[in-house]
């Protein structure tokens, strides 16, 4: 099966080469997705936070253009999955929870994905950082998946010094998980994993001035997951030290982490500018999906005002922050307010990079072509879309966008993340908010960008763009316990999920319709991919590592 994935994918893109062969194209666009893991909703300050600011972000929505409504997975797999896939989880067998490192399975072999079609077109394509899309078999890992180059982690999280995770199930042993291609690699042991992943991206940034290729790089950060639950949350002490006005030390720490987090977006974004690359670029920000705030992996982030978290189907578990600049987006400096959802990077980028994909792999993609209204005025009308949050008959969890209207059928975790889980504190409030806008302006990010602006980005603009960010609740008129009912969310002036339309004579055929649709999704969803722990996956049969352990014999002396 996969001898026949490769073959199509090699006849899909014969109209790509034939294509450039036959005429001279555009320069096309060095290309780099810089992504955070479990970050929150409201743990950007371009919303209107002021608890600690993230000036390098937001810098990056506001010359460029802030995602208002981003969506992904609730999880981190089946999000990674559809960013590289284009597609729906139910699609690519990664629709129900995560792969553990222990478990020997991964995403489709058999899909195509994003970094193989531009390898194909031309680009050299790399990944900084983590992977979690399967590495019981060497074939599940990045470097045969289509990337040139990893610089990172196979599986879930990692220690942010010693890089060693220990999954959270019974009888398996912490096991060290970092690699350069397919080798580990152990040297700078000791260096905070936020700072090391972006100095590995500046370096190859560097390198690529000069060169044909043009790049494609995700740099896919651990920040802000957890660590392994005896010290979860961890960041340098300097750091710590400057949020000292947060009361609550894991709060405290947590800043720390987004903190360095917002630093690497500066340097990454400097390091385009200094080498003359930022021009044609085009730099996208996000998180995978919101953050657990209580619970397991819980990092005190925040999704207000959103209801639910990670591994939830509510707006605070899909709705994620994000960001895009690139010089091509006529409205920099505005709100995109066309919902957005990570499989449609694929096809989006492919636009913005000249990449034909063909029917074929066309009409295998859920995502959709969005580069004509990134690219195009401010108030473009939007393209009628439907996102498909959930679909796990495991825990009989379905949820589904379609135009304004949200539908729920089932929860997580019994419902007990279903609530408002945080608040947004107004006290322990950041001192550089006297000065937002300066600030933003005064960042790395900004300087760098500033020298492209069409319209100088004043604090009025800045200001503006901050409030129109802003989600404002309604008042709760009827609620919903989806384990026992429909729920059906007007999301268009009820972001929060406050108002259950579902027994309304009005909304009865919007329902129906809804209900249907979902119905049909079921009908084409492959079955998961999930597979049970194996005990060989042990980093103790493997000299303290996490290898692809379905290929490798475990060694004696366990």
């Amino acid at each position: 099966m996969r001898g026949l994935s490769v073959f199509l994918l090699w006849l899909c893109l014969q109209r790509v080469k034939s294509g450039e062969d036959g005429a001279a194209t555009a320069r096309r666009p060095h290309i780099i997705i810089i992504m955070a893991d479990d970050m929150g909703f409201d743990d950007v300050s371009f919303r209107g936070n002021r608890e600690f600011l993230t000036p390098n972000i937001d810098a990056l929505a506001f010359h460029g253009r802030l995602l208002d409504r981003l969506y992904a997975p609730a999880m981190c797999t089946p999000s990674r999955g559809a960013l590289l896939s284009g597609r729906y989880p139910i699609h690519t067998g990664t629709q129900h929870f995560v792969i553990s490192n222990e478990e020997p399975w991964a995403l489709s072999p058999n899909v195509t994905l994003m970094p193989e079609i531009f390898q194909q077109a031309g680009y050299s394509t790399n990944l900084i950082g983590k992977w979690h899309l399967g590495f019981s078999r060497p074939e599940y890992t990045p470097t045969r998946r289509g990337f040139d180059y990893h610089y990172g982690y196979w599986g879930a999280y990692i220690d942010y010094y010693q890089r060693r995770s220990r999954m959270p199930v019974a009888n398996y042993s912490l096991g060290y998980d970092f690699r350069r291609n397919m080798e580990l690699e152990c040297r700078d042991r000791g260096t905070y994993v936020t700072d090391l992943l972006t100095i590995e991206a500046e370096r190859l940034i560097r390198e690529q001035a000069g060169k044909e290729k043009p790049l494609f790089l995700i740099l896919s950060h651990l920040a802000a997951h957890t660590a392994n639950e005896d010290d979860p949350l961890q960041a340098p002490e300097e750091e710590i030290r400057k949020f000292a006005y947060i009361k609550d030390p894991n709060r405290r720490k947590y800043a720390a982490m987004v903190s360095k987090l917002d630093q690497s977006v500066g340097r990454i974004v400097s390091t385009l500018a200094s080498t003359g690359q930022l021009e044609h670029s085009i730099v996208i920000f996000y998180s995978d999906n919101g953050a657990p705030s209580v619970g397991m992996f819980a990092n005190t982030g925040s999704n207000w005002p959103l209801r639910g978290q990670k591994n939830t189907p509510w707006e605070g578990g899909v709705r994620v922050a994000g960001a895009v600049w690139s010089s091509q987006l006529q409205a920099r400096g505005s709100l995109f307010t066309q919902p957005i959802y990570v499989a449609d990077w694929l096809p989006t980028l492919a636009h913005a990079a000249s990449i034909e994909l063909g029917d074929l792999l066309s009409s295998e993609l859920d995502g959709i072509d969005l580069w004509p209204q990134l690219t195009g005025d401010a108030d473009a009308a939007h393209v009628p879309r439907e996102i498909l949050h959930s679909l796990d008959d495991e825990w009989r969890v379905g949820a589904l966008l379609m135009g304004q209207w949200k539908y729920v059928n089932g929860t997580t975790a019994s419902g007990r993340y279903d609530a408002v889980l945080t608040y947004r504190e107004l006290d322990d409030l950041d001192p550089r908010d006297r000065r937002y806008a300066a600030t933003v302006r005064n960042s790395p990010t900004s300087r760098a960008l500033s020298r492209m602006d069409a319209r100088r980005l004043t604090q009025q603009r800045i200001l503006g763009i901050r409030r129109a960010a802003e989600v404002h609740c309604g008042d709760q008129q009827r609620s919903c316990n989806p384990l026992l009912e429909e729920c059906l969310y007007d999301i268009s002036v009820d972001p929060c999920e406050q108002n259950n339309l579902a027994y309304s004579d009005r909304h009865s055929q919007v329902l129906a319709a809804l209900r249907q649709r979902l119905r049909e999704f079921r009908a084409g969803a492959s079955v998961p991919g999930n597979r049970a722990s194996m005990p060989r996956a042990d980093p103790a049969w493997h000299s303290c590592a996490w290898e692809s352990f379905e290929w490798q014999e475990p060694r004696a002396g366990k």
